[in-house]
């Protein structure tokens, strides 16, 4: 497993191992940010989905939560 220092964390942890969503957004988070922090914005995507009634199908609904995903890594 290789170690990356996770831009969210600070910390040398554990890199995804693969992109955890499409495009250079994906790419971005692969490789600056640990498996680790994926986990603990996929906790909060949870929480957003259920707060807002969010349909993750629905265009509006993934839209905000890419808006919201970037907040979250800072890009």
């Amino acid at each position: 497993m290789e170690k990356i220092t996770c831009q969210l964390l600070g910390k040398d942890k554990t890199r995804l191992d693969h992109q955890p969503y499409p495009g250079e957004l994906g790419k971005s988070i692969q490789n600056s940010f640990s498996t680790e922090a994926w986990h603990l914005w996929l906790d909060k995507q949870t929480m957003l989905i259920n707060e807002n009634h969010l349909n993750p199908l629905d265009p509006e609904s993934r839209e905000l939560l890419e808006k919201e995903m970037r907040a979250f890594f800072g890009l």
